[in-house]
């Protein structure tokens, strides 16, 4: 039995953190695994809204850093589910950076993640439809479908299958 259908802004979420001096790399400006993992916590927290069931992280498509973000800077992550499958939900996050003193803002990078969630037993479990209520949101879903078949696709051609 799937769950009832789900729109995107039911399970958006804003992950905000101000970014300090342990958040720095040797350039002095915020290292970039530390926003990989903000991005990961606030899709997988994203996919858990979603499902309504622990979620576990099995691919991140590509983020590329267009900006540097700097200590002092606000760090705001929007994440929102795009696409599901049986089990799995993929979620994009926008990160954007903020100066908190001049209101200055600009997005610093995106990526899209996907999701599996669990039962109680650790296994893969059936997730909600995502049900898109735009023409935006449908073009993404479709645009997220592509990706997906993508993954399998080179995913099957690594593994010899």
């Amino acid at each position: 039995m799937n769950p009832t259908p789900k729109s995107a802004r039911e399970s958006r979420l804003i992950l905000s953190q101000l970014m300090l001096p342990e958040h720095a790399n040797t350039h002095g400006n915020v290292h970039g695994g530390w926003i990989m993992k903000l991005a990961d916590e606030a899709g997988g927290l994203c996919a858990t809204r979603h499902a309504r069931r622990p979620c576990v992280t099995v691919a991140m498509d590509s983020m590329t850093f267009k900006q540097p973000v700097r200590v002092g800077e606000l760090l705001e992550l929007t994440a929102e589910v795009t696409w599901t499958g049986r089990t799995s939900i993929e979620v994009i996050v926008n990160v954007t950076a903020e100066n908190p003193l001049t209101g200055d803002r600009v997005a610093t990078n995106s990526a899209f993640l996907v999701y599996v969630a669990l039962d109680e037993r650790g296994r893969p479990t059936a997730v909600p439809s995502y049900l898109p209520e735009s023409d935006e949101e449908r073009t993404r879903m479709e645009q997220a479908r592509k990706r997906q078949e993508y993954r399998v696709r080179t995913r099957k051609a690594d593994s010899g299958d």
